[in-house]
């Protein structure tokens, strides 16, 4: 790492001697990995619809499973961004529409109930990551409300208030050199 940041260094600035420790905490490290399986998610269902809609006995929703990939690509690049709660919840969101989808297929003439079962406890198991990576990362990015933020309605923006800079201006000795020229009448 370090040889490829002092590759692009300009002349005069410092060389890395070791990386430093990484500012991502343990919500933003979970949001990239879920935004990654999320956009890889996306993928496979925009291009092979076909497949999963055959693998979990849904022959005629390739449509239905197109628009679910769009939404997990949006989802995983939202993830990705600086403002990563966003795609988190978004992700949480779009797991309430997998579950739904994947219960109405759980009906008893599917032949294929087995691997929608399957699918049913993977996105269960990834929408419990999901919920935990949108609370830590809301937790850890976002705005506190109430008492914590700080008042400055009693201050003036004088230091030594209001009454001692008034006419402070006057007392101001201007150089010589920079007076302005007398006005010509």
């Amino acid at each position: 790492m370090r040889y490829v940041s002092n590759i692009a260094r300009s002349e005069g600035d410092p060389k890395v001697l070791r990386p430093g420790t990484s500012s991502l905490g343990a919500s933003d490290r979970l949001a990239r990995a879920l935004g990654w399986f999320s956009i890889g998610l996306g993928v496979l269902e925009l291009v092979a619809p076909r497949r999963v809609t055959r693998a979990l006995g849904m022959e005629g929703s390739e449509g239905l499973v197109r628009a679910y990939g769009v939404r997990e690509i949006g989802s995983g690049l939202l993830s990705l961004s600086p403002d990563k709660r966003v795609g988190l919840w978004s992700r949480v969101a779009g797991d309430g529409l997998d579950i739904a989808t994947l219960l109405a297929a759980l009906h008893p003439r599917n032949p294929k109930r087995g691997n929608v079962e399957l699918a049913l406890a993977a996105v269960l198991g990834v929408t419990l990551l999901d919920l935990l990576g949108a609370q830590g990362t809301t937790a850890r990015h976002g705005r506190k409300r109430g008492g914590d933020r700080l008042q400055y309605r009693d201050r003036s923006g004088f230091p030594q208030g209001v009454e001692r800079a008034r006419g402070a201006a006057r007392d101001f000795v201007v150089p010589p050199d920079m007076r302005a020229a007398p006005a010509i009448a």
